[in-house]
């Protein structure tokens, strides 16, 4: 039979070699899930003498100097790491107390502790504060509730008195869906595996049998085009907290699709909606501009012609200075912060500082989502143009109004009582601020994918065209890319929940 060829049963082959080890795969997985997982390991439990600070190590170390009574002195490492396949969030740990993990050394007495850690990750640091939890009484260490990306790790350097060298240490707490559990290794910094031998060898298989099968088929057809690419230009304008994760999946259709070029301009979700809309009402050519408006939220109801695709689920967050030790605000706080009622952060049981708002312009979605979905109303009027000294001697309060995400987070972080607002992820990682819970509810896209968090700030992203477009052009490509496998993949990267996915779908309505 003509069907019957040596590339047809070689191929044939292959693909019943890659559904065996995909079955194969998802037996071991549904036997052993992949959860969220906090390992520990004891890389270094010594003794250092009776008198460690008159011996060499203890001069050496200069961490300890005022420890007295220190018969039996032993010195642990203990590291601390993400080796799961999610992320932990702060949410994510069980315990009761403020702080997250405790660790017990048997029959030793803790001295003193210092935090150590590879200098990528010194955005952990903050966290060791005694206002967060850490500290330390007899044999039992507190750790805080350290958020850690998958991979990540921290170490504490512990000096203890009182025991012998290799008596029992052990870590008590847990995770949501996860667990916290001993790690082993043959060098200190070993990454723990992530997959057993048996899955390894599965997964190479799948890997040989894929291979194998795209080089027959890139033999048989050695230009296939990408499915669903276009050519020409296509202007991206909108929302500023959703730029990052549009900059990129535009770079990425850019080298999928030759001939593609995306330019994306963000100026706030409703200057760019307006921008579409008189685009569009002025367009002579046949057929859609090229044209797409990004949007926190939904499009105002006077612009008919405007068609939405509902792209992602964000999550918004309040954001204080560091120097502001509060965490949680209820709403009704949050609401007489913005009508300017409280006007120092004593008020609300924080410290002896004036409260500074800093806020987004009118053009904003991250602003609009803020006054609808928390404020319920709008906010008071702008009082200070460089958000540090007021131009109206009559407000309560300084109000200043920033073009973008990231002035808002800079200001924040670099004044003195300042709060204000942005999109969670980009707020998660800045400096010298940090994010406030809100009815005690955090700001967790985990959480609020689970179903069980009310948090209010959180909003559907939009994309917006003017009509139709065309299926040919690359507007209507690059939105179908952003509702598939690699489109979405990008959106995941950013902390964000795709409108595509099972989970996503009813979020997003």
């Amino acid at each position: 039979m003509e069907w019957l060829s040596a590339e047809n049963v070689v191929a044939v082959g292959t693909a019943v070699a890659g559904i065996v080890a995909s079955a194969a795969i998802f037996w071991f997985e549904r036997r052993i899930p992949r959860r969220k997982r906090i390992g520990y390991r004891v890389q270094m439990d010594n003794p250092i003498g009776d008198d460690v600070r008159s011996g060499r190590l203890g001069r050496r170390l200069g961490l300890f100097d005022e420890a007295p009574d220190m018969a039996d002195a032993t010195l642990v490492l203990l590291r601390i790491e993400n080796d799961g396949s999610q992320g932990i969030g702060r949410d994510d740990y069980t315990s009761p107390e403020l702080h997250g993990l405790t660790a017990v050394f048997s029959d030793r007495t803790i001295r003193g502790v210092s935090v150590t850690q590879p200098t990528d990750t010194d955005h952990l640091m903050p966290h060791f504060t005694p206002e967060r939890g850490f500290g330390y009484s007899g044999n039992t260490l507190r750790i805080p509730r350290v958020p850690l990306n998958h991979g990540e790790h921290f170490k504490l350097l512990v000096l203890l008195s009182g025991g012998d060298v290799g008596r029992e240490i052990r870590i008590v707490g847990g995770i949501h869906d996860g667990e916290v559990h001993p790690n082993r290794s043959a060098t200190p910094d070993d990454a723990t595996p992530l997959f057993s031998r048996a899955s390894r060898l599965i997964s190479i298989m799948l890997t040989l049998s894929v291979v194998t099968l795209a080089t027959i088929v890139v033999v048989r057809d050695d230009s296939p085009p990408p499915i669903g690419c276009a050519k020409g230009s296509l202007r991206v304008i909108g929302s500023t907290a959703f730029a990052p994760v549009i900059t990129d999946a535009a770079e990425k259709y850019e080298k999928e699709c030759e001939g593609a070029s995306i330019h994306v301009d963000a100026r706030g979700s409703t200057a760019g909606v307006r921008d579409l809309n008189t685009t569009g009402a002025n367009w002579k050519k046949k057929g859609s501009p090229s044209v797409l408006a990004l949007s926190d939220g939904p499009k105002p109801p006077d612009m008919p012609e405007l068609q939405e695709t509902r792209v992602a689920l964000v999550v918004f967050a309040l954001v204080v200075n560091d120097d502001v030790n509060l965490t949680n605000l209820s709403t009704a706080d949050v609401r007489r912060l913005y009508r300017g009622e409280i006007t120092n952060w004593k008020q609300l049981d924080g410290p002896d500082q004036a409260v500074v708002l800093v806020s987004r312009d009118a053009n904003s979605g991250t602003r609009q989502v803020f006054q609808r979905r928390v404020l319920k109303r709008g906010e008071i009027a702008n009082s200070s143009v460089d958000c540090a000294r007021k131009d109206d001697p009559t407000a309560k309060v300084i109000r200043c109004e920033l073009d973008s995400t990231a002035q808002v987070l800079s200001e924040v972080a670099r004044l003195d009582g300042a709060v204000g607002y942005a999109e969670l992820n980009v707020a998660a990682g800045a400096k010298g601020l940090h994010t406030l819970s809100l009815d005690h509810h955090a700001p967790s896209v985990e959480a609020i994918g689970r179903g069980d968090n009310p948090y209010p700030y959180r909003e559907t992203e939009y994309a917006y065209t003017y009509g139709q477009p065309a299926a040919d052009t690359l507007a209507w490509s690059f939105l179908t890319y952003l509702g598939n496998g690699n489109g979405k993949g990008v959106i995941r990267t950013y902390g964000h929940v795709p409108c595509d996915d099972a989970g996503g779908t009813p979020l997003c309505r």
